[in-house]
């Protein structure tokens, strides 16, 4: 099993006592399998993905990736661990204003050790999110869907085993979400790796095999 989540319970310390997020979380996903997570704002759906990401760490219970407990591993460890397994495609694309397309696409890689080719598949990338007439524009240049393209071509650049994907179709508009949806479908598929999407979008939920939802801190199938 790629990815495997045991008994996650997540709490916030706050001046009232904890406040608890999650609760005996279970999830399991094999290679190049998908998995949409929906529920209510501030369920924790987001905080589940972070969790997955190693972007933030469980108070209780164990996640494993690839064989590695990223939660275990020291914070040099753990960044690399992060920035070579796992792609992030969030609802704001995050893209570097300063730069172009190419250079975001590149970004992940200035801090990868150890990595070649990265600029042959960064253009292989750009070329199939439908961007390679964008190549030398930077953000404020680009529409909404392209500016999210850019960021799904850069969070596959390094090869993940895993793709997370926080709301990636939340600021679309309809066509350009479903030009994303169809995209993410696509290089999921061709780079064999596996994506969990957090959505509120019934359309976009409706793609995945897979679906749950985060219910009174628990993690629950949706049947049907």
């Amino acid at each position: 099993m790629l990815l495997e989540v045991s008994d996650l319970t997540k709490k916030y310390p706050t001046a009232a006592g904890d406040l608890l997020i999650l609760e005996h979380v279970n999830l399991s996903l094999e290679r190049g399998k998908t998995a949409a997570i929906m529920g209510p704002s501030g369920s924790g759906k987001s905080t589940l993905l972070y969790i997955l990401g190693a972007l933030e760490s469980p108070t209780t219970g164990k996640v494993t990736l690839d064989g590695v407990d990223p939660h275990t591993l020291s914070d040099k460890d753990l960044a690399a661990f992060r920035n070579r397994k796992v792609g992030f495609v969030f609802q704001d694309h995050c893209l570097l204003p300063q730069c172009t397309v190419l250079e975001n696409v590149l970004a992940p890689t200035l801090v990868a050790h150890g990595v070649t080719g990265v600029e042959d598949k960064a253009r292989t990338l750009i070329n199939a999110v439908g961007l390679e007439s964008r190549l030398n524009h930077r953000p404020a240049e680009l529409s909404g869907g392209e500016k999210q393209r850019a960021a799904i071509a850069r969070a596959l650049v390094l090869n993940p085993v895993l793709l997370l994907c926080d709301e990636p179709t939340g600021n679309l508009d309809h066509e350009s979400a479903e030009r994303v949806a169809d995209l993410l479908a696509e290089l999921q598929k061709s780079e064999n790796m596996a994506m969990v999407v957090v959505t509120h979008s019934t359309e976009l939920a409706a793609r995945f095999p897979a679906r749950f939802e985060v219910v009174d801190r628990q993690l629950n199938p949706i049947h049907g």
